[in-house]
């Protein structure tokens, strides 16, 4: 049903075009499977500064020690620091296909937001225009009554 410019609807008509709105999140949860929820999980973490920093002293503290300890004490020694490449490159080979199936799947959860809310600004666009139909009558029915005293004077 769409509206017209000549017979606004009514509130009662607006009501029954009105979808039951969803809440996204409790929608996308059901379909979630667990590992893709352990992959938007390391995503979202990946992501913050608590892991920049946990990256960011565990390198310091592994060059540091390999470059500063006791000759005997040095596990993985300057200047190729192979043992901490190899761990490194690892992290890296393990999150790099982690992230993209979370990123995956936050873009999924942001579309489908994203349909949500067209669809409530396509109602609300309705009601507006259904409101400014009813004031145009209404200015019309002023305008008229307005003519009438007029011309009873």
């Amino acid at each position: 049903m769409t509206t017209n410019t000549s017979t606004p609807l009514t509130v009662e008509e607006l009501r029954k075009l009105r979808k039951p709105k969803v809440k996204i999140k409790v929608v996308d949860k059901d379909k979630i499977t667990g590992l893709n929820k352990l992959a938007v999980w390391i995503t979202e973490h990946v992501g913050s500064m608590k892991f920049f920093l946990i990256i960011f002293t565990w390198t310091a503290l592994w060059l540091g020690w390999n470059m500063l300890a006791p000759v005997a004490l040095r596990f993985d020694p300057f200047p190729a620091f192979v043992l901490w490449l190899f761990i490194s490159n690892m992290i890296q080979l393990f999150l790099m296909p982690l992230i993209m199936v979370g990123q995956n799947l936050q873009s999924k959860h942001a579309d489908a937001r994203a349909e949500a809310d067209f669809e409530v600004n396509v109602e609300s666009e309705r009601e507006i225009e259904t409101i400014l139909l009813h004031l145009e009558n209404q200015n019309k029915l002023i305008l008229q009554i307005l003519e009438d005293m007029k011309s009873k004077k």
